[in-house]
């Protein structure tokens, strides 16, 4: 005998995803429209003296930076729209939104990060004159507003795996900030116009090794793994000390969006009246909800165990389901 109990939030997933983020969701897009507030007066000023002072790493960051501002109103439109309640055609609402946002972020990092590579080969075999003193001067004001556009986005870095994605764009874009100082510094004082190029082939690596975690996390939510900080034996054998539980087997674990997990499993429980599963379910649901904010699961009761091993396969899965 078995019974299939289903908590969904498919009525109020919108209350949901605003009670496990709060305030620091609603703040978190609040602080995405200032950065992109700043960083978009700070790409015009780089422009225009990047152009003035003939330096490709200036013109860099100015490309980095409009790359960053796409990023950072893509990120604050995915936020927006992924609060949105579930449909019928969508029925775990639209949070994946913010999860392609953070992947289309981490991989335009790496794309305009390989185009600087490439501009800057071009910059070692034929060097150029820089302006030393103007691309210094402009760098120094990029670098300060970088550090306010990341101090605003830091608190919201761990939360939200979208919000990382733009807070990685900015410190992108304070190192590269760093870089055209120093480049600016040595070519005020040696007149070496390769160090313009040089830093930005370096900065650029930097920038595509740090993109590759934000790129690994997008694409295993995507591919619906397990939320690498939670152990699936460890929640297998917390529902299994729940009085009346005798273990839970066929554990499927996933993340639907940043800090947002589902869960199914086989519980076996103790022969009892179909009436006392409620209080089982309930026991259950409020374990993997305050200490793993698994905010959606569907537990199925047995009173015997089906025979297969640890994990299931899905094709049994999805014969038994129907």
């Amino acid at each position: 005998m078995s019974i299939s109990h289903s908590h969904t939030d498919d009525h109020n997933h919108h209350e949901a995803h605003e009670h496990t983020f709060g305030k620091g969701y609603a703040g978190g897009k609040k602080d995405l429209l200032i950065a992109f507030s700043i960083t978009v007066l700070m790409m015009i000023a780089e422009v225009i003296g990047g152009l003035l002072s003939n330096s490709l790493a200036l013109l860099s960051d100015a490309g980095h930076m409009l790359i960053d501002n796409i990023a950072l109103l893509l990120s604050f439109f995915a936020m927006k729209f992924s609060t949105m309640p579930a449909t019928e055609k969508k029925t775990f609402g639209f949070y994946r939104l913010e999860i392609l946002a953070a992947l289309i972020n981490g991989i335009t990092l790496v794309l305009i990060s390989l185009y600087i590579i490439y501009e800057a080969y071009f910059r070692i075999v034929h060097p150029q004159p820089v302006h030393g003193a103007l691309m210094l001067i402009i760098a120094i004001v990029g670098l300060m507003v970088n550090i306010v556009g990341a101090a605003v986005l830091m608190k919201h870095r761990h939360s939200n795996l979208n919000i990382r994605g733009a807070f990685l764009h900015i410190v992108g874009d304070a190192g590269v900030s760093v870089g055209v100082i120093i480049g600016g510094i040595v070519i005020i004082y040696s007149g070496w116009y390769l160090i313009d190029p040089i830093l930005s082939i370096l900065i650029s690596c930097v920038i595509i090794y740090g993109s590759w975690q934000l790129l690994k996390e997008s694409v295993n939510v995507l591919l619906e793994a397990a939320p690498s900080h939670i152990d699936i034996d460890s929640i297998a054998a917390e529902i299994a000390q729940i009085k009346g539980v005798r273990e839970a087997y066929h554990i499927h674990l996933w993340t639907i969006t940043s800090g947002v997990y589902a869960l199914s499993a086989h519980v076996l429980i103790d022969d009892q009246p179909v009436s006392g599963s409620r209080d089982l379910i309930d026991k259950i649901r409020a374990l993997l909800s305050s200490k793993y904010n698994v905010l959606h699961s569907t537990i199925q009761l047995e009173c015997e165990r089906c025979g297969l091993g640890t994990l299931c396969s899905l094709p049994y899965d999805i014969q038994e389901s129907r």
